[in-house]
């Protein structure tokens, strides 16, 4: 008698506590860098329903500056990170310079992936390969907009204006 093969249940990737959070200079990256390619990001995560999620965790980077933060109890979230400079990509290409982001959150089976692309780089986000891809009405959730001194950059997880994801 062979036993029924049953799969095993999804689990999701958190909720997520502040434990051991902040890490030694966490929410800041390329501090070595100058100060005027230096960028401060903040915004807030929000769920499907409009409520802020409290526990989130954000990995953003871009060659080889990483930074971590998690988001507060009103889902805010605050770095600083130098400015990525212009490369050309592998297929001869040249995207505009933009931040990688993972996002992991409770409710979710996987982190979600997206980027952050720069107000200020209006010509090259015009024919950056990835936004090329992304239907043109969708493309702003993928922009950061200038607040003050600093960038804006909400991550609206479903529902209404939702950021675009990509699949890895």
């Amino acid at each position: 008698m062979s036993a029924q093969r049953v799969p095993t249940p999804s689990q999701t990737v958190g909720p997520f506590f502040g434990f051991a959070l902040p890490f030694a200079g966490d929410a800041v990256a390329g501090a070595v860098a100058p100060p005027e390619t230096r960028l401060r990001i903040e915004g807030e995560v929000i769920d499907g329903a409009g409520a802020p999620v409290p526990d989130a965790i954000l990995e953003i980077w871009h060659g080889d500056v990483f930074v971590r933060c998690a988001t507060d109890a009103s889902g805010r979230y605050r770095i600083t990170i130098a400015k990525p400079a212009v490369t050309r990509g592998a297929s001869g290409t040249t995207p505009a310079p933009h931040l990688e982001v993972s996002v992991f959150a409770r409710g979710l089976l996987r982190h979600l992936a997206t980027r952050i692309y720069f107000p200020d780089e209006e010509e090259a986000n015009a024919v950056d390969p990835m936004l090329a891809l992304v239907d043109p009405a969708r493309r702003p959730t993928l922009v950061a907009r200038r607040d003050g001194s600093g960038l804006r950059f909400d991550i609206r997880l479903q529902g209404t204006a939702e950021t675009v994801f990509f699949a890895l």
